[in-house]
C-alpha cells in the first residue's frame, strides 16, 4: 500500500457516494465501569475528528431512533430483553441467578444506562439497513453498533444485544443475500451462530484463532444444512501484517461477491486488529485496515458499516475517521486538526501511526493452505441459491425527528480523568464536566416504582426475571401450561423472517436415535452439553427465525457431542456449551445458552468409544457430558 496520506486513489473507486452516518451525541455518556476496556467514549472523539476535518459536510448526519422491545426482540428472547431492560446497579443484588443465566457480570457489567445504550447503537444499525433498503444512500455508518459476540439468550464479550443480526434481518425484508464480513480480532460468533443454518447470508470472519475469547471460528466450522459451506472462518496468528492479511482478504472476497453475489453487505469493522490494541495482537496499519472498507466499497453494493471492537482509543478514532473518509471518497491529510481530544494523539498528532515491529507468525505456507482451503469450499457453493417467493415483512418505518445541530456537543466524560487509560494524557482544561446523565435519571423512589411494576408485570405473563423455572415446570400440572406452550407464545412475538422455515425435530436420524418409550407419558427435562458449535446453533435457533438442524448431524469438527440416558421427553430444554474465554482477562469462563424445543427422539452416542452413563430417575433425567476434552 502506498504511503500516503491519501484515503481514496484518484478512478471509480474515490467517487462520491451517499453516505448516511448514524449519530447519538448522548453514546460517549455511556461508561462499562472503572478499568473496564470497552468505552464508548471512543465514539465522541471519532465524531469530533470528523467534524474537525470537515468530512461531516459530506455525510447525512443521522441520530438514531432507539430500537423498540419488539425490534430487538426479533433476534432475541422476550425473557432476556425484559431483563435488560430492568436491570440496574442499585437492584442487580436483587437478580443474581437472572445474572448468571445471562451472563452478565465481569466481562459485560451492569451500568447506568444499559438498556437506554443497546437501544441505542441497535437503532443505529437497523437505520442504516432501512436507509439501505429505500435506496435512499449507498452507504450507512454506524460505529457504536457492530456488537457481534452478543447471542439470543445472553450477553458476551461487552456485547448485550446484537445490532448486526437485527440490521441483516431488516435487510433481509428487500434483498434475497446478505453478506457479513467481520474484521474484528475477535471471531463474529453470536452472527454466525445465528445464521449457521441458511444459505441467505454467509458469514466471514477473519481472526485471531486458539486459546484466545471467544474460542471459535475453526477453518473446518462451515456451517450446517442449508448453510453448509455458508459460514467461512479465516483462524490467524499473531503479528499478521497489512500484506499478509490482504493476501487472504482479497482473494477470498473477490470469490465470494462472485459466486454468492449478495444485495446487501455489513462490514463490522472492529478495530482491535490494529497495531499496538490493548487487548488485540495484530499488526494493521490504519491503512490496512481500511482498504478492506476500499475494496468492499468498490463493488457498488449497497453497505453498511459498523465498529466493533478496539481498546486503544485514540487509535480507534483515527482508524474510523478515516474510513468514514475512504466511504465517503475524500482525502484527508495526515496532520491532525487541531480538536477537544489533541492531546490523546501526542506526540506526532498525526492520522495515520506506525505499525510495530512484532514478528509476524503467519507463515506464507499457513497463509496458501487457509486462502486454497476456502477457496475450494466455496467452489462447492450452489451458484446465487434462489428464494421462494413469499409475502415481505412490514417495512420499519423512521419517522422525522427535529434536526439537531451535532456540532454542539458535549465536550465532558461520564468517567473521570484517573481512570483513563495509563498512556493517554488528561483531558484538556477546556472540557466542562458533563452533568447531564445524572440529571436525567430518576429519583429512586419514581425508578423502584417503575422496576416493582414491570417485574409484576413480567411475573404475571411467566417472564423468568429471578431465573427460577416457570411453575409449569416446578410443579406440572394438567391445566397448567407445558414449556412448550410458554415458548410458543415467544415464537409467536419473534416472528419468522426468513421462508419456507423447515420444522425438524431436533434428532431424527434412525441409526442414531432410540424411539420414545411408549410407556412414559411424563414431560421431563433433558439437556444437551457440548463443544459443537453446529449443536449450539441448533439449541440458538430453536426459538429464532432459522430451523433447528438435527443435532446428531453435526460437521466432521464437532469434538464431543453428549451420550444419553432418559425418559423420552414430549418437550424439553436443550443447553449448549462452548468453550469460552474471558474476553477482558482470557481465562477460561463457562458459558451456557438455552432454548425449548419439541423433542420426538433422543440422540443415544455419537462419540466412539464414549461410555453411556448410568440410568438416573426420570424426572430428572438428563443428557450429560461425553468424556472427552474440549478444544478451544
Amino acid at each position: 500500500m502506498d504511503g500516503s496520506g491519501n484515503s481514496l486513489a484518484s478512478g471509480p473507486e474515490g467517487r462520491s457516494k451517499r453516505v448516511a452516518y448514524f449519530y447519538d451525541p448522548e453514546v460517549g455518556n455511556y461508561y462499562y465501569g472503572q478499568g473496564h476496556p470497552m468505552k464508548p467514549h471512543r465514539i465522541r472523539m471519532t465524531h469530533s475528528l470528523l467534524v474537525h476535518y470537515g468530512i461531516h459536510n459530506k455525510l447525512e448526519v443521522l441520530k438514531p431512533l432507539p430500537a423498540k422491545d419488539r425490534d430487538l426482540c426479533r433476534f432475541h428472547a422476550d425473557d432476556y430483553v425484559a431483563f435488560l431492560r430492568v436491570i440496574t446497579p442499585e437492584t442487580q443484588h436483587e437478580h443474581l441467578r437472572a445474572l448468571k443465566r445471562f451472563n452478565v457480570g465481569e466481562d459485560c457489567p451492569v451500568f447506568d444506562g444499559l438498556y437506554s445504550f443497546c437501544q441505542t447503537y441497535a437503532g443505529g444499525s437497523v437505520g442504516g439497513a432501512v436507509k439501505l433498503n429505500h435506496g435512499h444512500s449507498d452507504i450507512a455508518v454506524n460505529w457504536s453498533g457492530g456488537l457481534h459476540h452478543a447471542k439470543k439468550c445472553e450477553a458476551s464479550g461487552f456485547c448485550y444485544v446484537n445490532d448486526i443480526v437485527l440490521a441483516i434481518l431488516e435487510l433481509l425484508k428487500y434483498h434475497a443475500r446478505v453478506l457479513y464480513i467481520d474484521i474484528d480480532i475477535h471471531h463474529g460468533d453470536g452472527v454466525e451462530e445465528a445464521f449457521y443454518t441458511t444459505d441467505r447470508v454467509m458469514t466471514v470472519s477473519f481472526h485471531k484463532f486458539g486459546d484466545y475469547f471467544p474460542g471459535t471460528g475453526d477453518v473446518r466450522d462451515m456451517g450446517h444444512a442449508k448453510g453448509k459451506y455458508y459460514s467461512l472462518n479465516v483462524p490467524l496468528n499473531d503479528g499478521i501484517d497489512d500484506e499478509s492479511y490482504h493476501s487472504l482478504f482479497k482473494p477470498i472476497i473477490t470469490k465470494v461477491m462472485e459466486v454468492f453475489q449478495p444485495g446487501a453487505v455489513v462490514l463490522q469493522c472492529g478495530a482491535d486488529s490494529l497495531s499496538g490494541d490493548r487487548l488485540g495482537c495484530f499488526n494493521l496499519s490504519i491503512k490496512g485496515h481500511a482498504q478492506c472498507v476500499k475494496f468492499m466499497r468498490s463493488f457498488n453494493v449497497p453497505l453498511l458499516l459498523l465498529g466493533g471492537g478496539g481498546y486503544t482509543i485514540r487509535n480507534v478514532a483515527r482508524c474510523w475517521c478515516y474510513e468514514t473518509a475512504v466511504a465517503v471518497g475524500v482525502e484527508l491529510e495526515d496532520k491532525m486538526p487541531y480538536n477537544e481530544y489533541y492531546e490523546y494523539f501526542g506526540p506526532d498528532y498525526t492520522l495515520h501511526v506506525t505499525p510495530s515491529n512484532m514478528e509476524n507468525q503467519n507463515s506464507a505456507q499457513y497463509l496458501e493452505s487457509i486462502r486454497n482451503r476456502l477457496l475450494e469450499n466455496l467452489s462447492n457453493l450452489q451458484h446465487v441459491p434462489s428464494v421462494p417467493f413469499q409475502e415481505r415483512p412490514p417495512d420499519t418505518d423512521l419517522p422525522e425527528e427535529e434536526e439537531e445541530d451535532l456540532d454542539t456537543r458535549e465536550k465532558g466524560r461520564a468517567y473521570s480523568d484517573s481512570e483513563s487509560e495509563e498512556d493517554e494524557p488528561r483531558r484538556s482544561r477546556h472540557q466542562s464536566p458533563n452533568d447531564a446523565a445524572i440529571s436525567r435519571r430518576q429519583s429512586p423512589s419514581a425508578r423502584d416504582d417503575r422496576i416493582k411494576k414491570e417485574k409484576e408485570e413480567l411475573m404475571d405473563e411467566g417472564s423468568d426475571i429471578d431465573g427460577d423455572l416457570p411453575k409449569a415446570q416446578q410443579e406440572p400440572q394438567d391445566d397448567q401450561p407445558t414449556a412448550m406452550e410458554t415458548d410458543a407464545k415467544a415464537e409467536e412475538k419473534c416472528s419468522s423472517l426468513l421462508p419456507d422455515a423447515p420444522s425438524a425435530p431436533l434428532a431424527s436420524s434412525a441409526d442414531t436415535a432410540h424411539e420414545p418409550n411408549e410407556q412414559s407419558t411424563s414431560n421431563t427435562n433433558w439437556q444437551l452439553v457440548t463443544t459443537s458449535t453446529a449443536a449450539t446453533a441448533a439449541a440458538m435457533n430453536a426459538r429464532s427465525p432459522l430451523a433447528p438442524p438435527a443435532l446428531n448431524q453435526a460437521p466432521p469438527s464437532s469434538t464431543a457431542i453428549a451420550t444419553a440416558a432418559w425418559t423420552p421427553p414430549t418437550s424439553a430444554t436443550v443447553v449448549a456449551r462452548l468453550p469460552r474465554f474471558s474476553a477482558s482477562s482470557g481465562a477460561p469462563v463457562a458459558a451456557t445458552v438455552t432454548a425449548t424445543a419439541t423433542v420426538t427422539a433422543v440422540t443415544s452416542s455419537t462419540v466412539a468409544n464414549s461410555p453411556a452413563p448410568a440410568p438416573v430417575p426420570a424426572a430428572l433425567a438428563r443428557v450429560t457430558e461425553a468424556p472427552t476434552p474440549m478444544t478451544p
